[in-house]
């Protein structure tokens, strides 16, 4: 059997070649094992990560139509008010969408404010809408987020007397279905559940006064919880849902609510937004594709 033999001329000029080779295939082993590390973690580390806590409690089922609070983004303005969160829209003088939680802790004794009045909050050159611009139009100032809903203190029920929070009502829509839903919303809450709620705007109808956008119909989309403090990990593919676009509209004063339930993704298609987009696509993709039958 042959020997090994290194042919140098002393001790130190043998380590060095050899040291060398060692430092190369460990440098190359380092890179090897960070590209693997970088590999596995787009594969797997992205999905597994949690995701950020929403800029609003208001806002846990997520943000419909991807609004921002970019004074440029004037036709999809984000705006989070204590109240509730909302998407502005100041080519039409009104919301796109208003969002809102609603349980026990929201329901008080304070009344009703009745102070309409503009939204000075918005961005300068926005054209802010005041409660004259509605006086003969024949619509009502239809609150999206309602007043009873926020009854635990004066400063709440005053915050959805603002402008930002109205569009046109026919009213026969808003004080028909429109405001049975609202109350029957107020009876799961004073129940002990907890509601999301999401109302909006789609097509449209003329204006009012060139500046006050007529909207066609009205939507709203509400996940009803067991109970306040489940968050997102509450709702599953049994959690109720109750969708319902009504047409703006008179003749339908006397209509139940549950005339014009439909499917959240029936409402999507109508307003190409993204409802409920927190939710785990398998959960979106069952309470989305069903109307609610609950009576």
């Amino acid at each position: 059997m042959g020997s090994l033999s290194v042919d140098c001329d002393g001790p130190v000029s043998c380590i060095q070649p050899l040291t060398r080779v060692s430092f190369r295939n460990l440098l190359l082993l380092f890179v090897l094992v960070a590209l693997v590390a970088v590999v596995l973690w787009l594969l797997f580390g992205r999905k597994r990560a949690v995701p950020p806590p929403p800029p609003s409690v208001h806002l846990l089922l997520g943000n419909p139509s991807g609004a921002t609070a970019e004074v440029r983004n004037v036709n999809n303005y984000l705006m989070l008010k204590p109240q509730y969160a909302l998407s502005y829209n100041a080519t039409k003088g009104i919301p796109n969408w208003v969002s809102w939680q609603l349980n026990r802790s929201w329901l008080g004794t304070s009344d009703r404010q009745n102070d309409f009045r503009p939204d000075r909050s918005l961005p300068p050159g926005y054209g802010r809408i005041a409660p004259s611009d509605y006086t003969g139009s024949g619509y009502d100032r239809g609150h999206q987020c309602p007043s009873a809903d926020r009854t635990r203190s004066i400063q709440d029920n005053s915050a959805t007397f603002l402008m930002t929070n109205m569009i046109p009502q026919a009213p026969d829509l808003n004080r028909g279905p429109w405001e049975k839903l609202e109350s029957y919303s107020r009876t799961l809450a004073s129940e002990g559940k907890e509601l999301y709620i999401v109302a909006g705007v789609a097509g449209t109808q003329g204006t009012i006064g060139g500046r006050v956008s007529v909207p066609a119909s009205s939507w709203k989309v509400i996940v009803v919880l067991d109970r306040p403090g489940l968050g997102l990990a509450g709702i599953n593919k049994n959690t109720r849902v109750i969708a319902v676009l009504m047409p703006n509209q008179a003749g339908i004063k006397q209509s139940s609510w549950r005339r014009f339930r439909v499917s959240v993704d029936q409402i999507e298609k109508e307003t190409g937004y993204e409802l409920l987009s927190s939710l785990p696509e398998d959960v979106q993709a069952v309470i989305e594709g069903q109307s609610d039958r609950s009576r």
